[in-house]
Formats: C-alpha cells, structure tokens, sequence
C-alpha cells in the first residue's frame, strides 16, 4: 500500500497527473490571460461555486444596485481559474469594475449600497 507516493517507483507517479477542483484548467496560462481579461471591464460579478452564500450576496447586491438606480446586471463566475484569476481564495466574492471589494462573506443589502456608492 503506497501512501502519499511512498512505496511507488518513480515512474508510476509521473504517469499520475494530478487533479484539482478545477478540472487540470488552472495552470500559469490560463490564469495570466483570465487577468488580461480583467483589466478595464465595467461590470458587478459575484465569484463563487453557486453555493447558498453565493446566491444571497448576488441577490442582496442586485436589490442594492436597483435602489441606486444602476444596472443590475450581475455575472455570476463559478470557473475556478476565473476567480483565481482575482486573487480570491475565499467565496463568495463580489467584484465591481474588475476590483475585488468583498470576499469571504454575504454582505446585506446595506452593507452593498454603501460599498458601491463609494465604489461607483
């Protein structure tokens, strides 16, 4: 029984390829051009695997962006090499004009409108 590679000869563990939640997608490449991409967007996302938190932040925030009076238009970015694309370890986040300004927490609608009043 080999555990953590112990006990494998050196061949059999270069013919492992190794995995990740994002599907092998998440190398140096792909990461670069999702931050490429990033530079000079207008938009609100929320990143997040599509989890219960991340569709409370995304709901709470479009109720805050239709009290400003702003579009309302949400993406929603569950790609992980996306979101690691924004520096974001942590979920859900919210994400205004390619910025982070919140992570790891579901902000209330209040909380939203204050942020993007400063933000926008």
């Amino acid at each position: 029984m080999a555990i953590f590679g112990f006990g494998k000869k050196k061949d059999e563990m270069k013919e492992e390829k190794s995995s990740c939640s994002c599907g092998g997608a998440c190398d140096v490449e792909s990461i670069e051009q999702e931050v490429e991409a990033i530079e000079g967007e207008k938009s609100v996302k929320v990143l997040g695997s599509g989890c219960a938190k991340c569709m409370q932040l995304e709901a709470n925030v479009k109720i805050a962006l239709e009290q400003l009076g702003m579009d309302s238009a949400i993406e929603h970015v569950t790609d992980f090499s996306k979101i690691a694309a924004y520096g974001v370890m942590t979920t859900p986040a919210l994400v205004v004009d390619g910025k982070v300004i919140s992570y790891g927490k579901v902000l209330k609608v209040e909380e939203a409108v204050k942020i993007l009043e400063k933000v926008r």
